[in-house]
């Protein structure tokens, strides 16, 4: 990844080297949200200590505006594929795959938010460390609209890339080099993901 490396040797990506970065940025979170095992947070936020050190507000509004929308058009294509599992009477390999990472515990408290609290939930669950699979989940069972689940997940997707992206702003400004920023990045990314897991171990 073009801006990724330009960040381990401490040089500053040109214009070949963003053309390539965007769009590889675009097409690794949008896999992310697909498939839930890319850490798309800490690419949002090594993208974005990147663009910070280039001193450029176009650069960060450039990584905000394609990990926003990448999150976004993914989340949508995994609902509408998990939607048509649900209508099918041998359901699909994608609603399997939902339906796997959602223990059942997180899925009945997801579904209880839900019903109290309806779209601001879905806002809230892709802050939350792995609470977007439940959340979606849950809506499926409910019996969501794609539209209505447009437009709760748009705010969603937006909240979403704005913390990652100051996560990553924070790093380059403590780091004078980008590599640097990134490492702490990708540490506190993986520290925030984590830490529900190791939190319930603790107390299991």
């Amino acid at each position: 990844m073009t801006w990724l490396a330009a960040a381990t040797t401490g040089a500053t990506p040109g214009a070949a080297g963003q053309a390539i970065g965007y769009p590889t940025l675009f097409l690794l979170v949008f896999l992310g949200a697909l498939v839930p095992v890319v850490p798309t947070g800490a690419l949002v936020s090594s993208a974005a200590v990147v663009a910070f050190h280039q001193a450029a507000p176009l650069a960060l509004l450039l990584v905000f505006v394609t990990a926003s929308l990448a999150a976004f058009l993914g989340d949508v294509v995994l609902y509408w594929l998990g939607r048509r599992g649900m209508k099918s009477k041998n359901g699909s390999r994608w609603l399997e795959a939902l339906r796997s990472r959602a223990p059942e515990e997180r899925l009945s408290q997801a579904q209880g938010k839900l019903t109290d609290h309806g779209v601001a939930v879905l806002v809230l669950s892709r802050l939350v460390p792995a609470g977007r699979i439940p959340v979606m989940l849950a809506c499926l069972m409910a019996e969501w609209p794609l539209r209505r689940f447009v437009r709760g997940n748009l705010p969603a997707c937006l909240a979403w890339a704005v913390t990652y992206q100051l996560i990553g702003i924070l790093g380059g400004s403590l780091f004078k080099e980008p590599w640097q920023g990134v490492v702490a990045a990708v540490a506190l990314t993986v520290t925030i993901s984590a830490a529900p897991t190791v939190w319930k171990r603790v107390r299991s």
